[in-house]
């Protein structure tokens, strides 16, 4: 269902167990990154209601989700410590600013849900890995019920990408994404980062 061309390096799992507390961290910043990515749709998409009525629902979701990984973080005698860099994020963004052009406000929207499609559509599979293969039993079924939702995003990413878009053939911009973004897993899957 979510098409990516390179999975994750089985070896990622053993990593994050090393630290279970970098990996909670990062995640929680990734579902807040997520809620301000979904505003800044509502703020630059007014004239799309139902996109709007949508990014309501994913910010509430990705709100929730923030608070309930803080809990965990919590729980476990953590603290949340500051936001880092995602380079994996930076990576997809200056592939679909430099291979696409975003002078046109119809190709910039495409761009923007696509990033973010993707970046669900990771999220999703690292989150299974995560519930299917974690020592850690409660976060193990902390990650199954957050995979189901994040396949739901990364749907409706993609779905207004080809609703709103009428100039621009969205698969064909997909296929050629997630290449790129297989080509890009080479270099990720050694670190205790969601994406990393």
């Amino acid at each position: 269902m979510l098409g990516l061309k390179m999975a994750t390096d089985p070896r990622w799992v053993n990593i994050v167990e090393e630290n279970i507390k970098e990996i909670l961290i990062d995640h929680a910043f990734c579902e807040q990154k997520a809620a301000s990515n979904a505003i800044s749709m509502i703020v630059q998409y007014p004239h799309y209601p139902d996109l709007v009525a949508a990014m309501v629902e994913i910010c509430k979701e990705e709100l929730e989700h923030f608070e309930m990984v803080h809990k965990k973080i919590l729980e476990r005698g953590f603290n949340l410590g500051f936001e880092r860099k995602d380079p994996y994020v930076k990576d997809l963004n200056d592939y679909l600013k430099k291979n696409h052009d975003n002078s046109s406000r119809e190709s910039y929207f495409v761009n923007q849900m696509l990033f973010a499609a993707m970046i669900e559509a990771r999220s999703c599979e690292r989150f299974k890995i995560l519930s299917e293969q974690l020592s850690d039993q409660d976060l193990k079924e902390f990650y199954r019920m957050l995979m189901e939702s994040e396949a739901r995003h990364f749907m409706t990413f993609l779905k207004f990408a080809k609703k709103y878009s009428s100039k621009i053939d969205v698969d064909k911009r997909w296929l050629t994404f997630l290449e790129f973004e297989a080509s890009l897993m080479t270099k990720y899957g050694k670190e205790q980062t969601m994406h990393g």
